[in-house]
């Protein structure tokens, strides 16, 4: 079948980059630019597995030299490209549709959780069917999501993406994407003897192999439940219970000499999502320790690095949490506190009652009110807006026919490979060398 890291990379397996600072910059300047050129960055990613990455580059550009920021994504799937898509229009969900709290707990689930809840299914349906549009008509693509080229993509493979959409847009599970009962396939193939004591086996794998590679601040009980359901982020209550059809995708299975394809869960299930967007983080304070134990979890630093990373995108600025804020203006000195005549709270409260009162007759006199106001969702969506970013999609498997054409040729400046897909382009590297400045 396939090792315990998949056959399809729906998470990396290392921390979000910004591919514009420190050292990535530092190789830069021995590069030869053109005059022309040098206000603009192409960056070419290969096997990264999601947009991490991409969208981390743009959430700090504002930290650096203004530059036009062209990203060349290539991968060995075409369901990594139609999820890239849903995580840009998740990143770039406007206020009067989602709030920043709750586009980054969609985020998380749909990223690394094979179970959603209910109301994110419901998104993931009604923007695939604005994926199908996106996909089969580039002016609509141009208006909803500017920032993301498909042109060069085959007709073929737009067609599969499609397909992929449609697939997203299915309600049904049984038969079709039962993930659940796939998770526990996988890990009874990956463990054959050893399923009967799978929790020994978990607790090994942590300890000597995820906590020693500077994994530590995942919590043991986080790896092993995830290990168990495939859900890794539930940082709100509720069901997880509806199968995360993002994570769908095809394999050819050999089964006594005959080919056969399947649709099942080919994914990681030794690693962890926790890795991308759970292990590093600006903010040092989430990782003190108490009694030799961290106070905070992976599923925390996640949350509040993929929160900051949304709001600098949005804003262009840094994100300061609650806490970081009741820190900053709490005095230092002593303080004098108001004292309220009970005349005024009682004045207050029947103001109160009759604001409460003449709000509900309106309500009563003039009907519902509309439904964008109930339902932010049913509002049009419109991205925020990205200045000097596109992110296009390569054709799959096409890095030794890049270097063949000439508009690719010491194009790219800085490139991005996933350890995974070094040795199978190593022939491809040779040559495609000359497709770097």
């Amino acid at each position: 079948m396939t090792d315990a890291f998949g056959s399809i990379t729906w998470w990396g397996f290392s921390p979000a980059l910004d591919l514009q600072d420190g050292d990535h910059m530092k190789a830069m300047k021995d590069l030869s630019l053109s005059d022309a050129k040098e206000n603009e960055l192409n960056i070419l990613l290969i096997g990264a597995g999601d947009l991490r990455h991409v969208l981390m580059t743009i959430a700090k550009s504002y930290r650096h030299t203004r530059k036009k920021l062209n990203f060349y994504v290539l991968e060995s799937n075409l369901e990594l490209y139609a999820r890239g898509m849903l995580f840009l229009t998740i990143a770039l969900e406007p206020q009067y549709r989602m709030g920043l709290q709750e586009k980054t707990e969609l985020f998380l689930e749909v990223y690394g959780n094979i179970l959603v809840r209910k109301q994110s299914e419901e998104y993931i349906v009604k923007m695939a069917t604005e994926f199908i549009k996106m996909v089969t008509d580039f002016d609509y693509l141009e208006k909803k999501l500017p920032v993301v080229d498909l042109s060069q993509l085959k007709f073929k493979e737009r067609d599969f993406m499609e397909a992929i959409f449609k697939l997203w847009r299915n309600r049904e599970v049984a038969g079709i994407f039962e993930v659940s009962k796939y998770w526990d396939l996988r890990q009874r193939q990956y463990l054959g003897v050893r399923y009967d004591t799978k929790a020994n086996v978990y607790d090994w794998d942590y300890n000597m192999r995820l906590a020693q590679r500077d994994g530590d601040i995942v919590h043991t009980h986080e790896y092993r439940s995830w290990r168990n359901t495939g859900v890794a982020f539930e940082i709100r209550e509720g069901d997880y219970d509806v199968p995360n059809k993002t994570m769908a995708s095809g394999l050819i299975l050999t089964h006594q000499g005959e080919k056969h394809a399947r649709r099942g869960y080919w994914g990681d299930i030794l690693v962890s999502p926790y890795v991308p967007m759970g292990i590093q983080c600006e903010e040092k304070s989430f990782f003190k320790k108490q009694n030799k134990q961290f106070t905070k979890t992976s599923a925390n630093v996640a949350e509040y690095n993929v929160i900051s990373m949304f709001h600098e995108i949005s804003t262009g600025k840094p994100y300061i949490s609650p806490e970081q804020k009741e820190e900053i203006e709490k005095p230092s000195g002593p303080t004098v506190t108001e004292i309220v005549e009970e005349e005024n709270d009682l004045q207050n409260k029947q103001e109160g009652e009759k604001v409460e009162e003449e709000s509900g007759e309106e309500d009563k006199d003039g009907g519902d009110t509309s439904s964008s106001e109930n339902k932010p969702l049913d509002a049009e969506y419109v991205p925020l807006p990205l200045e000097d970013v596109k992110i296009t999609f390569l054709p799959i498997g096409s890095l030794t026919d890049l270097s063949k054409k000439s508009k690719y040729k010491h194009l790219f400046h800085i490139s991005y490979f996933s350890n995974r897909e070094i040795y199978p382009t190593h022939s491809s590297i040779d040559a495609g060398i000359t497709l770097f400045g």
